[in-house]
């Protein structure tokens, strides 16, 4: 198991040259590893015992274990309301039943860890086409200054180099801007598109599950059944039929526990807070972006602040100067190279750029 999730640590390797925020790692890489380590504790039995096990009279264990993980178990949904000990065995299960009864069935269980692998390979999608998209580009105009003790004269000479670069390729850096955003914009959409997916495959008991679960400590004592139960049942019902000695259909009752339900619970009332956080936090961060694109005024406090080095006219000069692509690509280098070393670069810049002004789109 410590192998397993040790391997998950190359997630979290430092990054000495970020092109991408906080959120966006939130998103394609904790959220990634953490849906990879539940996959990986669901499967692990010794931790969590069997899957599934059945009680039954006079037929094999394994057999009845077998058939009732593969097709379904149910439980009966007027029976947690009733007193458990006293009117059923257990929550959801109760005795007297029969085909014309409510029956709610459980078939997701052997697809959790399945589905918590393929929300992983979503999550870390829009990274992966960042990292595509970015193809080192960032690092290259770097070159190393993101350390500040360097020799002055290599100093130097990376910088002209980094300035030819600007100068040479102005206007042409919004697709790079607009690829970022657009991976942003595209971990909002994966969000909201888990959320849907995991309600469809919890047979729309997700979006309130974890809303039930909050409120469960304050419904009446007489009223209450623990959502959780409801939603992963410990003890479930299961129907096995066979043929008899004289060739008659017989049908066998069986109670079957589920331990695995156990982490399923817990690890989906994490996973409902999380994402509703981080759906929250992806809107603001999308909105947050229309405003840089759509609000150009706004650009030289955000490079100010990024950069304290450089005064509050210089950035309002350059964010003038520069169209929403050139102007996010000096925002990421503010945020990668030495601050010494950046405010002397924009210095150089504007005195390349002249006097000119004049927004642009």
């Amino acid at each position: 198991m410590l192998r397993l999730l040790g391997g998950l640590s190359v997630y979290f390797k430092y990054q000495d040259i970020k092109t991408d925020n906080a959120v966006f790692r939130l998103h394609n890489v904790f959220t990634t590893v953490l849906l990879l380590t539940c996959s990986v504790i669901i499967t692990a039995t010794q931790y969590v015992g069997h899957p599934i096990q059945c009680i039954v009279n006079g037929l094999p264990a394994n057999v009845v274990n077998t058939f009732c993980w593969i097709t379904s178990t149910f439980t009966m949904p007027d029976a947690f309301n009733r007193e458990v000990g006293k009117a059923v065995a257990h929550p959801g299960v109760g005795n007297e039943y029969d085909s014309t009864q409510e029956k709610k069935y459980y078939t997701y269980y052997q697809w959790v860890c399945f589905v918590l692998f393929f929300q992983a390979i979503m999550c870390y999608t829009p990274k992966f086409l960042w990292d595509a998209f970015e193809g080192g580009l960032l690092r290259t105009i770097v070159m190393g200054l993101n350390i500040g003790v360097c020799d002055q004269k290599e100093k130097d000479k990376k910088k002209d180099a980094i300035i030819g670069y600007l100068i040479r390729y102005e206007g042409m850096h919004k697709l790079y801007a607009l690829r970022y955003w657009g991976c942003e914009l595209l971990c909002l959409i994966n969000i909201v598109l888990q959320l849907w997916m995991m309600d469809s495959f919890f047979n729309g008991e997700f979006f309130s599950y974890g809303t039930r679960v909050l409120g469960y400590s304050e419904v009446p004592q007489e009223q209450r059944y623990d959502p959780m139960i409801y939603v992963f049942p410990r003890v479930t019902k299961c129907t096995f039929h066979k043929f008899g000695a004289s060739g008659s259909i017989q049908t066998h009752d069986s109670l079957c526990i589920l331990p695995l339900n156990i982490v399923n619970e817990k690890t989906y009332i994490f996973i409902w807070f999380w994402y509703i956080i981080l759906a929250v936090v992806l809107s603001l961060l999308v909105i947050y972006r229309l405003v840089i694109i759509f609000v150009p005024s706004v650009r030289p406090r955000l490079l100010h602040a990024r950069s304290r080095s450089i005064a509050m006219e210089t950035a309002a000069l350059v964010s003038r100067r520069t169209d929403v692509g050139d102007w996010w690509l000096l925002y990421m280098l503010a945020r990668n190279m030495d601050p010494i070393i950046y405010r002397e670069l924009i210095a150089e810049l504007v005195k390349h750029m002249g006097e000119k002004s004049g927004p642009r789109a």
